[in-house]
């Protein structure tokens, strides 16, 4: 059974909130000083990239809606193939700028579709 796009948003929403909540409180230097929080923070990224991956293949057009979602597949991709070229600066910028957005708009595109169809 295929699965519903509104799922893949939902993971996107919901390891979003995982990675502010892992970092709430702390700076740069108190995640790169913490191994267990930058693994934790580099799953949900990787279950974000996944997931936007599988919306991508399963509804183009929903995908399409989302701007920053090629870059994020491509920061997924980064974290699990070129781990050793990544630095914390780089997640940590991704954190703050990046990540709001991504779930603003994926927030945004889950209600419209909920409204569509409950």
């Amino acid at each position: 059974m295929r699965r519903d796009p509104r799922a893949f948003l939902n993971d996107v929403i919901e390891a979003g909130s995982a990675i502010v909540e892992a970092v709430d409180g702390i700076s740069l230097d108190g995640y790169s000083q913490s191994r267990l929080i930058r693994s934790s923070v580099e799953r949900e990224f990787t279950i974000i990239g996944e997931a936007l991956t599988q919306l991508a293949q399963r509804d183009r057009a929903l995908f399409e809606q989302i701007e920053e979602a090629p870059q994020i597949i491509a920061f997924r991709n980064k974290l699990a193939h070129e781990y050793t070229k990544i630095s914390n600066a780089l997640v940590w910028g991704v954190i703050e700028t990046n990540l709001p957005v991504l779930m603003k708009r994926c927030s945004h595109l889950l209600n419209q579709l909920d409204e569509r169809c409950p």
